[in-house]
């Protein structure tokens, strides 16, 4: 028999199951990589991975993104795409509202390398 006992819950910030110290600094994490280019799903997260590694988003790289609740594991994928989907979505209500009201689909630009 093994020793080994997974832990409840994991200490590590970022890591699923801890819910981010203060939302909307990963919210404004994910809106600045959607202004940087305006792509799509998994494209957002690709560019997303780039600021981290170049710390261009306050100088914040990927263990200062954890701590405020952004993480690029594969657990926390799904609620890394939530709130990039949330962010298009938002944007694209208020591009909506600054143009009148035409109706605008900002999630459907392909990648281009």
């Amino acid at each position: 028999m093994s020793s080994f006992q997974p832990a409840a819950s994991s200490s590590v910030p970022g890591v699923s199951g801890e819910q981010p110290r203060t939302p909307d600094e990963s919210l404004e994490f994910v809106r600045f990589c959607y202004h940087r280019r305006r792509v799509a799903w998994p494209a957002l997260y690709d560019e997303m991975c780039a600021v981290a590694a170049r710390g261009a988003f306050h100088g914040l790289g990927y263990p200062e993104l954890a701590e405020h609740g952004i993480s690029f594991s594969l657990l926390d994928l799904p609620r890394l795409s939530a709130l990039a989907q949330r962010v298009i979505e938002e944007e694209r209500i208020s591009l909506e509202r600054r143009s009148g009201g035409a109706p605008m689909n900002l999630s459907v630009a392909p990648a281009q390398s």
